[in-house]
């Protein structure tokens, strides 16, 4: 009697252990084979959204140290300019209106900054908010502007770069970068200031 339970104990042992060694096991280390093949994938993945965002690491946007989003729009003499029309050359981008007094204030210095340096200057006159756009042309002949005046008329560039106070402007690097934004106007010294900073 107890060689017969003996016998069996080893016989079920004998069985659960194959078992274990054909189903169980197989299972657990076809498991492990594809978690290993998921890491893979992940670290796949990983390094393929690395190496995309290693060559566009620079995203679009409004801060400091972003890729200044592009715009078209039409200057008072009806030509047409880019933004990136201007990619290899440092920018002061600065959004303004006739009727604001700090914009007034600090168009003569833009004026001798644009004379003194080479910078390209895109002054982004907000039409839409002018009371008349006979204003614009009128302006410019009495401050003696011969910058570039592109015409926002329905207010698309404004918008697009979320302007609120102005006058507005950004310091645009070579590489088409945000290397500084202004709110409120800003001096002759302070231009040349952050113009020398940018590359």
């Amino acid at each position: 009697m107890n060689k017969k339970w003996i016998f069996i104990v080893i016989i079920v042992g004998m069985l659960g252990w194959a078992i274990y060694d054909f189903g169980i096991k197989d299972k657990a280390s076809s498991s492990s084979e594809q978690v290993k093949q998921l890491d893979n994938n992940e670290t796949d993945k990983e390094e393929r959204s690395q190496n995309k965002s290693g060559e566009a690491m620079i995203k679009e946007g409004l801060e400091k140290g972003d890729l200044a989003p592009d715009f078209e729009l039409e200057t008072l003499e009806g030509e047409k300019v880019s933004l990136s029309d201007f990619r290899g050359k440092r920018v002061m981008l600065n959004f303004w209106a006739t009727w604001c007094p700090p914009c007034r204030a600090e168009m003569p210095d833009m004026q001798k900054f644009h004379e003194n340096k080479d910078v390209v200057i895109l002054a982004v006159n907000l039409t839409e908010t002018e009371s008349s756009e006979d204003n614009v042309p009128k302006f410019v002949e009495e401050y003696g502007i011969t910058f570039r005046v592109p015409l926002d008329v329905d207010s698309s560039v404004s918008t697009l770069y979320q302007i609120r106070p102005i006058p507005t402007t950004y310091l645009i690097d070579s590489n088409g970068m945000i290397h500084n934004v202004a709110f409120g106007a800003i001096n002759y010294e302070l231009m040349v200031q952050e113009f020398e900073k940018m590359q």
